[in-house]
């Protein structure tokens, strides 16, 4: 079953006298929201890069829904502020082309970071070819503190402030700091950071307050990590707030929280437009009445999927919209991060992921299009991709899809393009014999590629759900992103899901979630205390310094207090293993409370690892606190505001033909329905195969 929500609820919201823009800057496209004065919401989606046309999408984006000219200024008198997911980080780790950085180290751990776990990341390759290092040089300090503070080689200022300008003598202007047991006893870094501001580093990155946690390899790299991107992050937002003077101007972190556009960091910044993708997923969600979500991003690039359980949920659950999954230890483009970021896994499956034949077999992806030239149907003289095949087999039909096409990026796609780039395909395919019927037409190519991508994305819901212990038959399937739509119906089928949510503005949806985003602000400290009643007490000690810094930030934000909450957890681990699991830290430090925790500790180990070790210590690894000033309401709940459902079957816009696979019984074009979402009415019924066509995305039952 596939549920369309009341476009007209959702998209007329209450509001202020001025306008919001919501903005998810991906890596094909951009997709920008206006609240207009009122409440109406304005969208429009632009290609990310259209040198051609603009210089930065977003801020495009905004003028034209303002109706200003090029060049001229967006004011405060007329937008209230602007808040922003952006692919800019990511994009400067996945090329390699941040920030050149020196790495400052205690003395016999310049290998450190390039020697890290010898975690091999495929078991059985013989040649393992290791990621490049973000850093270009290191300077190893002479210095070293104990693990109980005791100072067993006092640092060399003199020593370090000749290496120091030595490095900025070469041109490097970006520094990480990294010093053993640092995380509990600073001091030293302190030092060497003074040292490195007087010299005139303009960014300076320390390991004690990046990752204020223990163990040396995952907080050095989360440093290095966080020097390399935030001048190219900090040069972007001083790049868009220059065009927008006195705009308030937020961004999205990878935790799923805002923060001031001054505030955002490197290390906040990798997943920041797939982070405002959950929150529209499980805002919208929740609203509707779904309270088990398996969220399905299907954007250019690549497709990203997650994991949503709410306490109506079941066994597992989370409690509600706060509790987003996250994780706190993830790899990123061969690079290590230990910042909490949302639970996403990404596999390289989107629009734009480009479809060869090697010789031997027909691939799809990793490698992209992206917006420029973007597939062959762009009309840039890009290569094949999944959107083509779309294009070819009737799923995307140009007439009804945006004409951001050609020199003045007012034409529709070429599918003519499209025909001759799977015409070539195919002969290729036949010539090489790779199938085991006599000729391979283009149609079939296409479907072919189409198959496997969906398979890609598939097996990546079984890595997040079926692989932790999750039945996603109970689930549903909110499909959104620009072509999340198209695959969605597909993908249920594969993963034998029965429910396919799909929002109004869910080929926005990751730029809606920027403007249902809470401001969050999260700090972590390590505790390293058996969970007894004094490590429970240490803990709560620490948590409440955690969290009152943590409320300090947001009420410098400018929020007030009374909208502030806080929720504060413990990272619990069985003693000898390295897997520590989130719990509630209680309100109070009884024997109860330390049953609960582990009764909760238990039950999620269970879960994920399907056993326990009775009698095993538990050991508090860490403690977090997490501050979230409430956003104003922007969704409202379907059972109080729809009106009672009249079922009804609509009368189809067009009547087209899609090309439906062997296992769509019969093979073959078969004449297919296509409607204009925005004139659909609340209670349509429709019966496949049929197009659901809309200003932002497509969608194909």
């Amino acid at each position: 079953m596939l549920e369309v929500s009341d476009p007209v609820m959702q998209q007329t919201l209450p509001g202020p006298d001025r306008w919001q823009f919501w903005i998810d800057r991906g890596g094909t496209f951009t997709d920008v929201i206006g609240r207009a004065p009122g409440g109406a919401l304005k969208t429009l989606k632009l290609l990310s890069d259209n040198p051609e046309q603009y210089r930065d999408a977003a801020v495009e984006g905004i003028r034209r829904l303002l109706g200003l000219q090029p060049g001229e200024l967006i004011t405060p008198e007329r937008v209230e502020c602007v808040k922003m997911g952006t692919t800019v980080a990511t994009n400067a780790l996945l090329e390699r082309k941040g920030e050149p950085t020196l790495l400052v180290i205690t003395r016999g751990f310049r290998d450190a970071l390039r020697i890290a776990t010898q975690a091999r990341p495929r078991l059985f390759d013989r040649h393992i070819v290791l990621p490049e290092l973000l850093y270009s040089r290191v300077i190893e300090a002479a210095e070293r503190f104990g693990a109980q503070g005791d100072c067993i080689t006092p640092l060399d200022d003199t020593a370090l402030r000749v290496q120091l300008q030595d490095a900025f003598d070469t041109g490097l202007r970006s520094c990480a700091i990294v010093f053993m047991h640092a995380y509990r006893y600073p001091a030293h870094e302190l030092r060497a950071e003074a040292l490195a501001q007087a010299i005139g580093f303009t960014q300076v990155s320390v390991s004690h307050r990046v990752s204020p946690l223990m163990k040396l390899i995952p907080r050095g790299d989360t440093t290095v990590v966080d020097a390399y991107l935030s001048p190219i992050l900090r040069r972007y937002v001083e790049q868009v707030a220059e065009q927008m003077p006195g705009v308030r101007l937020f961004f999205m972190q990878s935790s799923g929280g805002l923060t001031e556009a001054q505030r955002f960091q490197g290390k906040d910044a990798i997943l920041s437009g797939p982070a405002g993708g959950i929150v529209g997923m499980v805002k919208t969600g929740l609203a509707a009445g779904h309270h088990r979500l398996i969220g399905f991003d299907m954007g250019g690039t690549s497709t990203d999927v997650s994991h949503y359980a709410s306490s109506a949920g079941g066994v597992g659950s989370t409690g509600s919209a706060d509790n987003f999954e996250r994780a706190f230890d993830t790899e990123v483009a061969g690079v290590r991060v230990r910042a909490p970021m949302m639970s996403i896994h990404t596999v390289a499956a989107g629009g734009g992921s480009v479809i060869r034949f090697d010789g031997a077999r027909l691939r799809v992806g990793p490698e992209s299009a992206g917006a420029n030239p973007g597939p062959a149907s762009y009309r840039r003289g890009g290569p094949l991709t999944t959107t083509d095949a779309n294009v070819l087999l009737g799923r995307i039909q140009p007439a009804f899809f945006p004409r951001l096409f050609g020199p003045q990026a007012d034409q529709p796609l070429d599918a003519a393009a499209a025909a001759l780039g799977f015409a070539a395909l195919a002969a290729e395919m036949t010539a090489a014999g790779a199938a085991t019927q006599p000729s391979v037409s283009a149609e079939q190519a296409a479907s072919g590629a189409l198959q496997i991508a969906v398979g890609s994305m598939a097996n990546a819901v079984k890595r997040i759900s079926v692989a932790r212990g999750y039945d996603v038959s109970h689930y549903t399937l909110q499909c959104f992103g620009g072509a999340g739509g198209q695959a969605a119906c597909l993908v249920a089928d594969a993963l034998g899901m029965s429910r396919v949510l799909a929002h109004p503005l869910a080929g926005l949806l990751s730029a809606y979630g920027m403007g249902l985003a809470d401001q969050i602000v999260m700090r972590e400290a390590s505790v390293e205390q058996a969970l007894n009643a004094s490590g429970l007490a240490a803990a709560r000690a620490q948590a409440a310094l955690l969290q009152a810094a943590a409320r300090a930030e947001l009420l410098a934000q400018g929020l007030d207090a009374a909208h502030i909450t806080s929720l504060l957890k413990l990272q619990v681990r069985y003693l000898g293993t390295d897997t520590a699991l989130a719990c509630a830290l209680p309100q109070e430090e009884t024997t109860q409370a330390l049953l609960t925790i582990r009764a909760e500790f238990e039950a999620a180990y269970r879960q994920r690892f399907a056993f326990l070790m009775p009698g095993r210590a538990l050991v508090i690894e860490a403690v977090s606190a997490e501050c979230i000033g409430r956003a104003e309401s922007q969704v409202e709940t379907e059972a109080a505001t729809a009106p009672e459902l009249q079922t009804h079957q609509p009368q189809p816009d067009a009547e087209v033909r899609i090309y439906c696979a062997a296992d769509e019984e019969p093979a073959g074009w078969r004449a297919a329905q296509l409607f204009v979402r925005e004139k659909l009415q609340p209670g349509a019924s429709i019966s496949g195969p049929a197009i659901l066509a809309e200003q932002n995305a497509t969608t194909v039952i």
